[in-house]
């Protein structure tokens, strides 16, 4: 039901994704951000948002949100806020930013994610008597007594549990590539990129990427793993975001755009992290009467192969449907960022003219939770 309270998204940008260590090597968060809250709120005529939410993992601590937004040029007025649901972090600031707008707090909110793996902070644990200072590389997804696995070893485990092989793993990979590059040669990723001085456009993507190729990468994290660096996504650095107003805002304009119809957060197995969409999907589907049949545009963050199609499996989805322009394993996952990266691929496909109704974004999120979200567009 859309109502004059419904959080609508009216712009949606991204910048091209980057691979750590390479050409956004020295661009920190706050720079990765900033040239897409402006051009984000630019699109939308925005010329200052009520509200900024951003999702962030890996960055320096504090407020990134706060010191892109002010970066941007907006106000000192405008608050702005920062989310960490791990990976999930991007879509769940666009879920914070659409309960503002439904609940009246605010008519046009800018949110999204960003994360520079290449600028993260060292951390170390302190010294202690008899040990010196000790790096650590992640903050726990779950108590050590419930499971905290890595992801790679848990996407290895998911295949396992789903019976999904390597064979299979890697011909999703490369069609990912293939469709990836399919898309950026047909201009399709031009609408949604802010270009910025150090990439024009998106590092990772492999357009000749063959089976033959990825079959002989060794498994990535245990001997008898199907898990690989082919089949996965890279370790990246990007930034997206969207604007979101209200649907009587979005009608007094005269604009078209994705109302925000539900979404949908869920806690799963921490050490099957990868399955976490499953159930919110599920509840998300079942709580609109909606099913899978009906949705023209399906984005499922590709963190591994090996996830997507459990998930795919254990909904009865056919993975052709999944993805269409390619995902996180061409494009690449810059943690914080790829939830909202999902946003963008959304908007970018459905607000082409006569785009489809119905659209879906969902990403799994370290310690095993789930996000997902469900739009339609309004003309």
């Amino acid at each position: 039901m859309i109502s004059p309270s419904t959080p609508v998204i009216i712009s949606a940008r991204r910048t091209p994704i980057g691979t750590a260590g390479l050409a956004l090597r020295d661009v920190d968060v706050a720079g990765l951000a900033a040239p897409v809250l402006r051009a984000t709120a630019g699109d939308a005529g925005l010329s200052q948002p009520e509200h900024v939410v951003l999702g962030n993992c890996m960055g320096p601590g504090g407020n990134v949100a706060r010191v892109a937004s002010l970066g941007a040029g907006f106000e000192i007025t405008t608050p702005a806020m920062t989310v960490d649901l791990q990976c999930g972090s991007g879509l769940a600031a666009i879920t914070t930013a659409c309960a503002l707008v439904r609940s009246g707090t605010a008519e046009s909110v800018i949110a999204g994610g960003v994360e520079s793996a290449s600028t993260a902070p060292w951390r170390f644990w302190p010294a202690t008597d008899g040990r010196d200072a000790e790096r650590y590389t992640r903050a726990p997804f779950s108590p050590a007594e419930i499971g905290d696995p890595e992801m790679g070893p848990a996407a290895d485990d998911v295949a396992r549990r789903w019976g999904i092989t390597r064979a299979r793993q890697d011909a999703y990979a490369v069609r990912s590539h293939a469709r990836a590059a399919a898309a950026r040669d047909d201009g399709r990723f031009d609408d949604e990129l802010v270009v910025l001085p150090q990439l024009a456009r998106d590092e990772r993507i492999r357009a000749n990427l063959r089976a033959e190729t990825l079959a002989r990468l060794p498994a990535a994290f245990s001997t008898d793993g199907t898990v690989t660096a082919g089949n996965a996504c890279g370790i990246n650095d990007g930034s997206a975001a969207v604007a979101i107003v209200s649907e009587a805002r979005r009608r007094a304009d005269g604009i078209p755009g994705l109302a925000c119809r539900d979404w949908e957060t869920v806690g799963s197995d921490p050490n099957l992290p990868g399955v976490g969409p499953v159930p919110a999907v599920r509840n998300l589907l079942s709580r609109n009467g909606v099913t899978l049949n009906d949705i023209d545009v399906i984005e499922v963050n590709e963190a591994f192969a090996a996830q997507v199609l459990a998930c795919c499996d254990e909904l009865g989805l056919d993975e052709e449907r999944v993805c269409v322009e390619g995902g996180a394993i061409a494009l690449g996952h810059p943690w914080g960022a790829s939830g909202a990266v999902l946003g963008v691929r959304l908007f970018s496909q459905m607000m082409r003219p006569d785009g489809p109704r119905l659209g879906l974004a969902t990403i799994a999120v370290g310690g095993g939770q789930g996000v997902a979200l469900l739009v339609e567009r309004v003309d």
